[in-house]
């Protein structure tokens, strides 16, 4: 992805990756959900978890990921950004002044945020889920992306944590995990809602304008 201008195209994306993955999570679901022999369930079941996980964690990642891809195609000012984007742009300044204990370098950092919020604001469009997408992590993303997390509080985020991460990773390194069946449909269920939240979120943001900043 190069640019994305509109949100329309913002969505396009974000719709094409969502479609994709709930089809491969679907055809998943229904075999685990075919009456057949216990062992192949419990396998179905373990292989799922991984998929679920995957699914979740790219979809996020993707999706974020062309969100700052459109906000750059905006060719913003710092001075017209909210200001979690502002620190993105800011980053490596930041972290250079912080770090040190040049004040040339400091005195640089504040000489740009008196004169220098006219400069068009870009950024890296990377976003990092740790290959671990906890709840914490989540948090840290939706925060770089100036979102609403509370909706993820009210949708079982931090449940996730165990009933999907921590069983991924027991799966992932070799242990031997069973999950009843009706406890994968539902996890299914979940991780579905919350990738769809998570396109709504962004598709909202984008049509709305929400990563401007606002004037008081």
């Amino acid at each position: 992805m190069s640019k994305i201008r509109t949100p329309e195209q913002l969505y396009d994306i974000l719709d094409e990756q969502i479609t994709w993955r709930k089809k491969e999570l679907a055809d998943l679901k229904s075999m685990v959900e075919a009456r057949s022999a216990p062992e192949r369930t419990n396998c179905l079941i373990r292989c799922g978890i991984t998929l679920l996980y995957a699914h979740w964690e790219g979809f996020v990642k993707e999706a974020a990921e062309a969100y700052l891809i459109f906000i750059n195609t905006q060719r913003l000012s710092y001075k017209d950004l909210a200001p979690n984007f502002i620190a993105l742009g800011m980053r490596k300044r930041l972290n250079e002044a912080f770090e040190t204990n040049k004040v040339s370098l400091q005195k640089d950092l504040v000489t740009f945020f008196l004169s220098g919020m006219e400069e068009r604001c870009t950024f890296v469009p990377e976003i990092s889920t740790q290959s671990n997408l906890s709840s914490q992590v989540l948090k840290e993303i939706i925060s770089i992306l100036g979102l609403d997390f509370s909706i993820y509080e009210e949708n079982g985020i931090f449940e996730l944590d165990d009933d999907l991460l921590r069983t991924r990773n027991s799966v992932a390194h070799g242990k031997y995990e069973i999950m009843r069946r009706d406890e994968f449909i539902e996890l299914h269920r979940q991780i579905i809602k919350l990738m769809e939240l998570f396109l709504n979120q962004i598709t909202n943001a984008a049509l709305t304008k929400a990563y401007k900043r606002t004037s008081k």
